[in-house]
């Protein structure tokens, strides 16, 4: 396995949601420099006992609503 990919979702109150999107692999942090971090010791936990990924790509998705008036 070469990577690994969370889709990243920006809280409304706040904070980061980061969830694996091939394995039950899920965390979150108050902000991007700890999610960083929390998916990083996730990831190494969730593989202790076989390889881990190479890279991890982190996907931020962002709902925006725009008003058509």
């Amino acid at each position: 396995m070469n990577d690994i990919v969370f889709e990243v979702t920006e809280e409304q109150d706040g904070g980061f949601t980061a969830e694996c999107l091939t394995d039950p692999i899920f965390t979150q942090a108050d902000s991007w420099k700890q999610l960083r971090s929390e998916v990083r010791d996730a990831v190494s936990a969730y593989y202790f006992d076989r390889p881990k990924p190479i890279q991890i790509r982190l996907h931020l998705v962002r709902n925006e609503i725009l008003s058509t008036a």
